[in-house]
């Protein structure tokens, strides 16, 4: 839930300028993070991650 000014919340005082500022870096925020999983699990045999994290983490 966004803070209020008053009885409005603070995203209707924002302007046109502003909203697409934001909606522009929430999607090259939200860009990197599907270029990292896919870097990640690029060319990788399914399930060969899970198995490698398991392999890597220490025994308890």
């Amino acid at each position: 839930m966004t803070a209020k000014i008053g009885s409005k919340h603070v995203a209707q005082h924002r302007g046109k300028k502003e909203r697409a500022k934001i909606r522009k870096t929430n999607i090259a925020r939200e860009a990197v993070k599907q270029a990292e999983a896919r870097a990640k699990y690029r060319n990788q045999p399914k399930g060969q991650a899970q198995r490698q994290q398991a392999a890597s983490a220490p025994a308890a």
